[in-house]
Order: C-alpha cells, then sequence, then structure tokens
C-alpha cells in the first residue's frame, strides 16, 4: 500500500507538489484552508485560484477538514505563508501521528521571533524528537514545474535517512532532488533570497542592466552569508542550489512573485495595492521584517535588507534608497566568513 502524503497548503506551489507526486503514481491528499476552494478542486480538477489551467490528476484529493488530512498520515508537507505557518502548525501538532514524517517548503521567517519554520515545528509539536523535520528548497518557480519543465531541489535536515525519505519521495524525471544535511542554511537561503529579489525587481522596474543586478545578487548573496553563518549555517550552503541557484532564479524571472513586487513598486505602485490585487503572498515582505530585526539583534550589517524595508515601509523612493547603497563607506569585497584567515580589511 502506498505511503499517504498531506500537503498542507492549497496555494501555486502546494498544489504544484501534490500534482508532481500524483504524476509518479503516488496518491496525495491536499488540505485548503478554504472549503470553497477544496469544493472546487475536488469537483473541477483543478485549482483556479492559485494554479488555473493545470489538470490535477485523480490521485490528488482536495478536503477542508485538517483531522480526515491527517489521519494515518505518513508524510506531511507544510505550504502555508510563513505569517501563518505557526498558527497551522499547532493545529495540525493535534492530529499528526508519532513517526510521521515532516516537510517544510515555505521560504520565510517569522516577524517577531526571526525563526526558521522548522525551528517554528519543534517547538509547537507535541513529540518533536519523534517527528523528523525536512526542509525542501531551491529554485523551484512553481508554474515552471507545473509545465512539465526539468528543475531540481534540495531535501535538507540533520537526520540523513529522512533527507532520503524526501529525496525518494519527490524525485522524477523531471524534478530531480538532492540531500543536504545543513537545514539552516538551506532554509536561510530560501527566505533570505527573496529580499534580494524585491531588489532585483525593483532594478529592472527602474530600467538600470545587468551591471546593476550583477551587483545586487553578488552583494545580496555576501549579505545572506554573512548573516547565515552566524546564525550556524555552513558557507558552502551558499554556493549551492538552495543558495545561488534559488537566488538567480528568483531574481531573474518574472514569474517570481518577490521580483514582480519589486518591479511594480519601481513603477509607481504602492505596496498595498500591489499585495489587494493578488491572491499570493510574496514572501519576501514579510521577510524582509523579520531580517531587518534579527539582523539588528545580532549586530549584522544588511544594507540590501535595509534598503528594501526602507522602500517598503518608510516611504522611502527607490532612487533614494539606490543612491543611499551607492553612497555607503567604501569597504573591502572578502567577507570573514568566505576564507579562512584571508585578508578582509
Amino acid at each position: 500500500m502506498a505511503d499517504k502524503t498531506t500537503i498542507i497548503g492549497a496555494g501555486a506551489w502546494g498544489t504544484t507538489l501534490s500534482w508532481l507526486l500524483a504524476g509518479q503514481g503516488k496518491p496525495v491528499m491536499l488540505w485548503a484552508r478554504d472549503p470553497d476552494l477544496a469544493e472546487r478542486i475536488h469537483d473541477t480538477r483543478e485549482n483556479p485560484k492559485y494554479l488555473p489551467g493545470v489538470a490535477l490528476p485523480d490521485l490528488v484529493t482536495a478536503t477542508a477538514d485538517l483531522e480526515a488530512a491527517l489521519t494515518g498520515v505518513d508524510t506531511m508537507v507544510v505550504a502555508v505563508p510563513s505569517h501563518g505557518f505557526r498558527d497551522v502548525a499547532i493545529r495540525t501538532a493535534e492530529y499528526i501521528a508519532d513517526g510521521s514524517l515532516i516537510v517544510s517548503v515555505v521560504k520565510g521567517l517569522e516577524r517577531g521571533t526571526g525563526m526558521r519554520m522548522s525551528e517554528i515545528l519543534a517547538e509547537e509539536l507535541s513529540a518533536p524528537e519523534s517527528h523528523p523535520i525536512v526542509a525542501l528548497s531551491g529554485p523551484n518557480l512553481s508554474g515552471e514545474i507545473a509545465q512539465g519543465m526539468p528543475a531540481v531541489s534540495v531535501a535538507a535536515s540533520s537526520d540523513p535517512d529522512a533527507a532520503r525519505r524526501v529525496q525518494a519521495l519527490f524525485s522524477s524525471g523531471r524534478f530531480r532532488v538532492y540531500r543536504n544535511y545543513d537545514i539552516i542554511g538551506v532554509e536561510l537561503c530560501g527566505a533570505l533570497k527573496n529580499i534580494i529579489a524585491i531588489g532585483a525587481g525593483i532594478s529592472d522596474g527602474l530600467g538600470f542592466g545587468d551591471n546593476a543586478k550583477a551587483a545586487l545578487i553578488t552583494r545580496g548573496l555576501a549579505e545572506i552569508g554573512r548573516l547565515g553563518v552566524a546564525l550556524g549555517a555552513q558557507p558552502a550552503t551558499f554556493w549551492g542550489i538552495a543558495g545561488v541557484g534559488d537566488l538567480l532564479t528568483t531574481c531573474s524571472s518574472p514569474l517570481s512573485r518577490n521580483w514582480q513586487v519589486g518591479h511594480r513598486l519601481a513603477r509607481g505602485e504602492s505596496l498595498s495595492a500591489i499585495q489587494d490585487s493578488t491572491p499570493a503572498v510574496a514572501e519576501g515582505i514579510y521577510t524582509t521584517v523579520a531580517t531587518r530585526e534579527l539582523a539588528t539583534r545580532l549586530g549584522i550589517e544588511t544594507p540590501v535588507t535595509n534598503a528594501v524595508h526602507r522602500i517598503l515601509f518608510e516611504a522611502v523612493s527607490p532612487a533614494e534608497a539606490v543612491a543611499q547603497l551607492m553612497s555607503r563607506p567604501q569597504r573591502a569585497e572578502t567577507e570573514a566568513w568566505q576564507v579562512a584567515g584571508g585578508q578582509t580589511d
């Protein structure tokens, strides 16, 4: 009998993952918070709100009943926005059985605490030691994957066996999954790159060229590494699929929701108007706040994050924020975390 997998969250990514698993002949339950959406998915075999035009196999079952979705589940995949993640973790803890594998595919940090999603899960589960936790992350634009385009991802966990289980669960001829045992670095890369992607959208929206975007991406990566190493991540992770791979994709593709936010901001739209016009969540908006709070507590310099924060929440124009970045004090390029014993000035 096939293992039972439930995906909590029927947004674009959660729905795409259900399509991916069912396409491999694996039954999957898709939980939607909205009963009407669950019913429409069940009746039409499509998610018209978040993934229109993609036919879902019959092996996908949609429900809004959380208890039914988690009864007897072997693997729970959490795919809800970061700002609602803790509430969902609390609710699912009531029904998830001991020994069930838990996978987070959410790329964000919690405002107020700066916690990663796996940390929230470990805190809210009644018996966290009995639930292996894995983060699945990478350059994974749902629109491309749902069209059958090739992509890769990373299953990260401090538990090697759990990482292998998730690797085996999701791998297919079009979706290749690697293992990584640095869950701290993988989760931080997935969250922080969204901030840089908003900046990349701003750069493109202002009509800047490839020189500006290259500068933003490389200095953004340095910023991610600076904060990540301070939080216990491994430097090698930043050069991998979840690091530079996801960063390049999110900063370069108009399919990226975070890039779209930055692009529209640069064209003069307000943040509230942008958020009101789409049901999808751009995680970088929330992560900018959480990261700025976290970096301030740790005393870590994050100029790109600070610039994006000023544009999003402090009524600073994109042009003014760029000018502030370009006029920062001169410094050496090399970061202390990048080289052992190297000259960092």
